[in-house]
Order: structure tokens, then C-alpha cells, then sequence
């Protein structure tokens, strides 16, 4: 195929209306993700799923806020690397696009081992690498064909899980008329465990659940009114995927009360089937399955953006930002993205998930604090609302992510600053003992 550096004529497509951008972002965060890490954090916190999410969504919604501000400052693609690169300069940039790569790369291997978790459950006689390449191999042809048949697949990928949901409220309602429930037991927990701080750490882990507002930030350049229709996604995304998850997780510990499981990385299984019995498990395995590809998707699209950015500046090899003049795709970048995703055949649920949230809560805070800088700082607006708006809002957002960072497992931690580490290294070779800035993007389109 030809593959062509950035051009004039050879840019990405803007196609994505308002439509368009909540759903990439809804099929990314995946409606039904509370299932993927359900077992784990109902485990950690004692049965307080719902209580963990709430925490989260608070501090999610100061982040979300923010991007709605950065994305209007900087309407092109590079989520947090080019808000924090124009914001604190070229290093900083460089680093938190580096944090951001971590949960990016990561998020479409958990999707891949979800996948071949599920169907080898289902499939015993196939083995889980199988379907993880088989996924690959589909996800990747997509996302190379472009951003349209992305958006077109994720219409089908929302409608199932939707339908799902719609049937999962049903039964679950109808499980529990006539008992005797208890129902603040999915707030207060069964005793398990006790204190805040099993709940922050799962409400931690739980970030992962709302980086569909995250991804629908790199998608700038291919939305047709960037500076209106992104800033609006980010913020339904958000709100309707935090009532989603809040609403799910309350239904499934009231449904099934426990918190052990026969394999807690499928603990959806057992949660659903007390629900309505098999024939839902059933329709639960081919909803979440397809809800798990929608978000590999996506995922590697959003990362492949990334990559294409900062390669387009230089920071990365510059093959990285080149385009296939065919289709408009980051061709380099997307087939790049798939061959690290191999890593999902060798790598356990758990240490992903806080993986992939450390370094979307590096990337939170970072952006947070660029709001303070841009507007509150350099532009110097402090009128009454905007100190609001500029100060204390994103303040509050810093605070309330770094307290969720330093809540996630010391393992999580460990890696996550080994791979800044790393980062920082390149970055110290790249600038030459960082003597010199890293190439800088050029943001005018």
C-alpha cells in the first residue's frame, strides 16, 4: 500500500459529527466494561461496586470538565500530549504523552483477553490466543479501511449492548420483586472488608471504565465541528456512561450478594445467570463480546492517533505519522498498535486494569493542571466565574486524581513509574541530556 507523510492533500478525514463522536466514545468505554474487572473490585471492596463508581464518576467529571476546556483551546489530535506540549512545553508534553501511550496501548489487550476469556469459556477447545489474534486480525482491518466504518460498527456494537441492558434491568427487577433485599447492602458492603480505602483503591481501578471521554479527544481532527460537538461528547459520555455503570453494578450486587467467585475474572457469568438464568448468560456472552470489540476498536484507533501525532512531530519515528493516501488512516501506527497487542496472551486481567489507570490518572492530572496554566495563568483570566471555571474546578479535579493514583496497588505504581522512567530516558537521549527541546507540532491547519 502507499503510505504518504502528512500533507496538505493528505490529511485526516473530518467525517464525526456530535452522533458519531458519543458513540465512538460510549462503544469505547463500553457500557457493559463494569463486567470486565467486576469480580476483582467486588472482591477488593467488600461488595461497594457501586459506591467505588460513584467516587469515581465525582472525580471523572472535573477531569471531563477540563478536556471540554482544553479541547476548545487546542481542537486537533493528541488528546492529553498536545494539551500539556502547548501548555507546559515540549518535555512535558512528551511525558504525558507517554503516561497516556500506557493506558492506550494496554486498553485494546484487555478487550482482546476479555474476548478470549469469554469464548474460551464458552469454546473450551479453543484456545484463548486464538481468539485474541482472530481479534486482532478483524480489528486491525477496520480501523485501516478508516474512521467511517469505525463509526458505522459502533452503532451495532451500542445497539446490543443497550438491548442488553434494557433486558438485564428487566430480570433483575423481576428476580428481586417479593424478597427481602437489602438495598443500601451495595453501598454499605457485607462486611468482608471495612474502611475507605479498599473502596478507593477499586474506584482506582474503576478509571479505566471512563476513558471513552479521553478518547473522543484525539478524534479532533476528524470531527467536523471540533471546538462545539467534541466538548459536548466528552460530557455525554461521560454523565450517561457513569449512570450506566452505577445503575449495573447496584442491580448485579443486589441480584447475587456475594462477593467470592468460581473464577473472578468471569465473575459477569455467575452475576447474570442468578439474574435470569442461562438463556440471559447467553445473550450476556454475545453482547459483551461484541461490546469488547467495539471498544478494541476504537482503542486502537485512539492510540494509532496518538502515535500519529507525535510522529508527525518528530518526538517518535516520523514513519509513525505518515497517512495511506487510500483511505486517510494512520496505516503505520494502527499496524504498529496490533503487533504490541500480542502481549494480551501473556498478560493477566488484573495488572492491565491498574495499568491502563495509572496512566490515565497521570494523564487526568496533568490536564487539569493545564487548564490552570492556559487560562487561569497565561491568558490571566480571573474574573469571578473564571476563577471558577479556571482554578477551582480543575483544582478539585487535580486533587481528586492524584487521591485516586495513590490509592491504586503498589505493583500498578512500580511499573507505571518504570515506564515514565523509561520515557524520561528517551526523552534525555532524543533532546541530547535534554540540552535541546523536542521537535514541536505544528498545529496550524
Amino acid at each position: 500500500m502507499s503510505v504518504e507523510t502528512t500533507t496538505e492533500e493528505h490529511t485526516l478525514k473530518r467525517a464525526l459529527t456530535l452522533g458519531g463522536l458519543t458513540l465512538f466514545g460510549l462503544a469505547y468505554l463500553v457500557p457493559l466494561t463494569i463486567f470486565t474487572t467486576y469480580g476483582i473490585v467486588t472482591e477488593l471492596t467488600g461488595g461497594r461496586v457501586p459506591l467505588a463508581y460513584l467516587i469515581t464518576l465525582v472525580a471523572m467529571v472535573f477531569t471531563a470538565l477540563s478536556y471540554t476546556r482544553m479541547v476548545r483551546a487546542y481542537p486537533v489530535a493528541g488528546s492529553a500530549y498536545t494539551y500539556t506540549q502547548r501548555t507546559f512545553g515540549g518535555h512535558a508534553g512528551f511525558l504525558a504523552g507517554w503516561s497516556l501511550m500506557l493506558d492506550y496501548l494496554f486498553l485494546p489487550m484487555i478487550n482482546y483477553l476479555v474476548i478470549g476469556i469469554y469464548l474460551n469459556a464458552e469454546f473450551p477447545s479453543v484456545p484463548i490466543w486464538v481468539w485474541v489474534l482472530i481479534g486482532i486480525a478483524l480489528v486491525t482491518v477496520l480501523n485501516l479501511i478508516g474512521i467511517t466504518s469505525i463509526a458505522r460498527a459502533n452503532t451495532a456494537v451500542i445497539a446490543a449492548q443497550v438491548l442488553f441492558i434494557v433486558v438485564f434491568v428487566f430480570f433483575s427487577v423481576r428476580t428481586l420483586m417479593g424478597d427481602s433485599v437489602d438495598l443500601a447492602a451495595p453501598f454499605t458492603g457485607d462486611g468482608s472488608v471495612s474502611g475507605l480505602s479498599t473502596v478507593l483503591a477499586g474506584s482506582a481501578i474503576l478509571c479505566l471504565s471512563f476513558l471513552g471521554f479521553d478518547a473522543v479527544s484525539t478524534l479532533a481532527e476528524e470531527a467536523k465541528r471540533p471546538t462545539v460537538d467534541i466538548p459536548r461528547a466528552i460530557m455525554l459520555v461521560t454523565l450517561g456512561g457513569g449512570a450506566m455503570f452505577l445503575l449495573l453494578s447496584y442491580l448485579s450486587q443486589l441480584v447475587f450478594p456475594g462477593t467470592k467467585f468460581a473464577d473472578v475474572d468471569a465473575a459477569a457469568i455467575e452475576v447474570v445467570t442468578a439474574a435470569g438464568g442461562g438463556m440471559l448468560a447467553n445473550f450476556f456472552l454475545a453482547a459483551y463480546i461484541a461490546g469488547a470489540f467495539g471498544s478494541a476498536l476504537t482503542s486502537q484507533a485512539s492510540v494509532s492517533r496518538i502515535l500519529y501525532s507525535m510522529g508527525r512531530d518528530g518526538v517518535l519515528p516520523r514513519a509513525l505519522g505518515s497517512v495511506w493516501a487510500k483511505h486517510q488512516t494512520p496505516a503505520i501506527a494502527v499496524l504498529l498498535v496490533s503487533v504490541i497487542s500480542l502481549l494480551a496472551v501473556v498478560i493477566d486481567l488484573g495488572t492491565l486494569a491498574s495499568l491502563i489507570s495509572f496512566g490515565a490518572l497521570v494523564a487526568f492530572t496533568v490536564v487539569n493542571l493545564a487548564v490552570i496554566k492556559h487560562y487561569f495563568v497565561d491568558e490571566g483570566r480571573r474574573g469571578g466565574a473564571d476563577v471558577v471555571r479556571y482554578l477551582v474546578l480543575p483544582t478539585i479535579g487535580v486533587l481528586l486524581t492524584v487521591w485516586l493514583w495513590t490509592s491504586l496497588s503498589s505493583q500498578a505504581i512500580i511499573v507505571g513509574l518504570a515506564w515514565l522512567a523509561v520515557g524520561t530516558g528517551y526523552l534525555a537521549v532524543l533532546t541530547k541530556g535534554f540540552r535541546q527541546p523536542p521537535p514541536q507540532m505544528d498545529l496550524q491547519e
